[in-house]
């Protein structure tokens, strides 16, 4: 499923990119039978490229599955499963395989899902929003300030116009959020291109989350009734703050190394980081109200533990091929590909420790 994020704000629109189907001219989501020699995510990227023209980084790990009844040339009508794979759109090519076959067109999500045929689809799309992150940012106007380029001294003035007067626990979850996407997003392009000055940025949203880290413990602190228990805060807010840290070791390892090139294993990983870091950034404003949003808030933090382990999978697979390929011949770039592969492990462990923490609070809470 194509999409993009109408602006660099988190709480920017979302819109997702869908095709014509070549029989019968409905919408659809670019998809077909996975290709051989390829892994189900790697070969959703290539449908969507040569289907709509689209490339970008796929997460590996499925949003979720829907079916329905495709009727082929020789008129029977099967029941086919469909597995659903994220992929951020960073390019649109102006020529493409099924160009002349195809009409593409982006729609936001509410339009999307009415534009399917498949109930299955629908609920995919829908599941996607976030409206919610977006509400919270209509109403806390906090999240543009900190998505635009990293200036840490005049965010911190922002946070000191703002508390401690009101205590805005939510508020600075919401804006350590955009610091974690923001990190991800310029970690997973670091890895797909090798150009540095994406270390530099994944450095500069870490010093940002620190100063917002920091206010939140002063805040704590200071403040007589808490929307949850300070342990509950605290540790949510660390276990965010762990995943960014060890994005910025992961990048200045990166950097110390000079590695230039990355296993493929390594970019599924990456991508796997993007969308964990964007469930992420949903959660946050849905603990306003954990009450009212705590069936959505196990969603999530389910996903987030599923991409856990299908991140441990994937990183095994590349630790085993990096030492069949390495070991015998050239172990000191072993020692770099596992030492990398450490921390990009640690990034997602983060992730599901934020979800370990989410839940305790609905559990609580709800």
């Amino acid at each position: 499923m194509p999409y993009r994020s109408e602006g660099s704000a988190i709480g920017a629109p979302v819109r997702v990119l869908l095709v014509t189907s070549r029989e019968s001219g409905r919408w659809v989501i670019p998809k077909g039978n996975p290709a051989s020699g390829y892994a189900a995510h790697a070969a959703a990227a290539l449908e969507a490229e040569e289907e709509a023209g689209v490339r970008g980084l796929v997460c590996p790990t499925p949003l979720g599955s829907y079916r329905y009844r495709k009727r082929r040339r020789n008129g029977a009508s099967l029941m086919v499963d469909v597995d659903v794979f994220p992929l951020a759109v960073s390019s649109e090519l102006d020529v493409w395989k099924e160009q002349g076959e195809r009409e593409r067109r982006w729609f936001g999500l509410a339009d999307a899902a009415a534009a399917v045929d498949e109930p299955d689809l629908r609920d995919l799309i829908r599941s996607f929003r976030p409206s919610d992150f977006q509400a919270a940012t209509r109403r806390t106007g906090l999240l543009a300030a900190v998505a635009e380029k990293s200036k840490v001294s005049s965010m911190f003035a922002w946070f000191q116009r703002l508390l401690p007067k009101s205590g805005n626990f939510f508020g600075m979850f919401e804006a350590h959020a955009v610091t974690v996407v923001a990190g991800a997003d310029a970690l997973a392009r670091l890895l797909q291109d090798g150009n540095r000055d994406h270390i530099r940025e994944v450095i500069e949203r870490e010093h940002d989350a620190d100063e917002i880290i920091r206010e939140m413990l002063r805040t704590v602190r200071e403040t007589f009734l808490t929307p949850f228990d300070r342990g509950a805060i605290t540790s949510l807010i660390g276990s965010m703050d762990d995943a960014i840290d060890e994005m910025q070791a992961a990048v200045q390892a990166i950097d110390l190394y000079e590695v230039t090139s990355f296993e493929q294993e390594m970019r599924d990983m990456g991508a796997i980081i993007v969308d964990a870091a964007r469930l992420t950034a949903e959660a946050m404003p849905l603990l306003r109200d954990v009450a009212r949003n705590g069936a959505r808030l196990h969603e999530l933090t389910e996903r987030l533990v599923r991409m856990e382990s299908h991140a441990d999978e994937i990183h095994a697979a590349g630790l085993k091929r990096a030492y069949k390929e390495l070991g015998p011949h050239d172990s000191l770039r072993f020692a770099v590909h596992r030492e990398l592969y450490k921390h990009l492990e640690r990034i997602v462990d983060a992730f599901e420790d934020v979800a370990n923490e989410i839940d305790g609070i609905v559990i609580d809470h709800a």
